[in-house]
């Protein structure tokens, strides 16, 4: 009987630490699922089925409403916006505590700056059209009327299947200032550095200067020398190379596309 009584007592306590065991384990599975979501405020701006502003802070132009973006933007507090450094940056945004919420995230891209957005210390004031995607369905105008939301947000990959990697120039551009708006980049979206190669210096590349948003310039007194190539190194320090991507003969205001879009 004794042993009985002891068996019995082992085989209870090995049964609950079993048990607590599995529930704890279950408790970081769901820690872990949840990690990557940050909390953030969202409002929207300009149209209700609009892409916010045209063009915006970034320099996108009338780009912000076309393919690939199609008015899937949002103007970015300062702690997103970054003075023009976190331009063409992809983010996840969903909600689900309001009513109308449909709990399924939208992915936008960072194109314009919303300087008074700091109630919160991350904000998106995003386009109508982006706003209204992340209502249930026939709800989009009843989530939009409610202003302020709570959202979650994450950071992802910037993937534009299909299209090409654009370099518009500016329209004061000449041969002794060179200026360019850089589109659809993909992966991190975001460009820590540009650098630029004249056709008769095989060798030296040269930085450019961020000049706005997405724009970046570099000025030479003797006049610069095409074509040019550009090289492209995103914020996590891989690189992309466009090989004599600005023809001899470049006009200013045209766009030039890279048939490399992938950075390694």
């Amino acid at each position: 009987m004794p042993h009985f009584i002891t068996y019995f007592l082992l085989f209870s306590t090995l049964a609950i630490s079993c048990s607590c065991f599995n529930t704890k384990n279950l408790n970081i599975s769901k820690s872990k699922a949840n990690s990557d979501w940050s909390l953030a405020g969202a409002t929207w701006y300009g149209n209700p089925n609009g892409a916010g502003s045209d063009g915006g802070a970034c320099g996108y132009r009338n780009s912000v409403e076309q393919p690939p973006f199609s008015s899937f933007v949002t103007a970015g507090g300062p702690s997103l916006f970054k003075s023009g450094i976190g331009c063409g940056a992809c983010y996840e945004v969903k909600c689900t505590e309001n009513a109308a919420c449909s709990g399924k995230a939208v992915t936008v891209v960072i194109t314009d700056e919303c300087p008074g957005c700091v109630s919160e210390s991350t904000h998106f004031d995003m386009s109508g059209t982006a706003f209204g995607a992340m209502a249930a369905s026939g709800k989009a105008d009843q989530l939009r009327n409610a202003g302020l939301l709570n959202v979650h947000y994450r950071r992802v990959e910037c993937k534009y299947p299909g299209v090409p990697l654009s370099f518009h120039l500016d329209s004061g551009s000449n041969p002794y200032y060179f200026a360019l708006v850089i589109e659809y980049v993909g992966g991190e979206g975001v460009l820590s550095a540009v650098e630029l190669k004249q056709a008769f210096n095989s060798d030296s590349w040269l930085p450019m200067q961020r000049s706005w948003g997405a724009v970046w310039k570099l000025q030479d007194p003797f006049g610069l020398k095409p074509p040019f190539s550009l090289k492209l190194t995103d914020d996590s320090g891989k690189t992309l190379v466009a090989h004599n991507v600005i023809p001899a003969g470049w006009q200013p205001g045209n766009t030039y596309q890279s048939v490399v879009t992938s950075f390694v």
